[in-house]
């Protein structure tokens, strides 16, 4: 669970909260210095560090040919970077690494936004949400690399999740709403005991 302040202070503002925290949710992890290779396919195990400058290391070490997500957004390294040595201990600061990626992830929003025509209604939004997830942990959108690709720019319509359970909630009670009953006098009452059987057997 992320820390609201820390989310006030740090994520990008044209994110609603409730969306960074979903973001984070789906593809972060709750570590600032959990890093995680993967080449070729394949998970590579590393040592957990300990330090923000064992962290980097690390990456550094395995930024070759593999790809190595960071911190609390698990936001890929060395994203417009042209050498390793250029990677800064603040990758894995919490509060720069929310906010890189959270600028990083509202930019993909807004280019699947983009494909989608720029929906204005929030209904859609879902659907937009788990695309660019989708997009974040495959590095690409409808054949095109979303981390390198220029920002189209505009504002995407959102939901805040607890909008959408409200929402989602005032539609299910709706449904299950019965009709108002009628009271019933108690001569037109059915018999709801069965008293037949009682002193029927000797």
């Amino acid at each position: 669970m992320l820390d609201a302040a820390l989310i006030k202070e740090c994520a990008d503002p044209s994110l609603k909260p409730a969306i960074v925290e979903q973001f984070v949710q789906a593809v972060g992890s709750d570590d600032p210095l959990a890093i995680t290779v993967r080449s070729g396919g394949r998970l590579i195990l590393v040592p957990r560090p300990k330090t923000p400058e064992e962290a980097i290391e690390i990456v550094r070490e395995n930024i070759g040919g593999s790809i190595v997500r960071v911190g609390l957004t698990q936001i890929p390294a060395g994203i417009g970077l042209n050498d390793a040595s250029e990677l800064k201990v603040d990758l894995v600061e919490p509060c720069a690494n929310l906010r890189m990626g959270t600028a990083m992830f509202a930019k993909i929003l807004r280019i699947v936004a983009k494909w989608y025509g720029n929906p204005t209604s929030e209904e859609v939004f879902p659907q937009l949400f788990d695309d660019a997830v989708h997009a974040w942990r495959t590095g690409k959108f409808e054949g095109e690399s979303v981390f390198q690709a220029e920002d189209p720019g505009g504002a995407v319509a959102q939901r805040s999740e607890v909008e959408a359970e409200v929402a989602d909630k005032a539609e299910d009670d709706a449904s299950s709403e019965m009709p108002e009953e009628t009271p019933i006098k108690p001569d037109d009452a059915g018999i709801r005991i069965d008293l037949t059987r009682i002193g029927g057997q000797k």
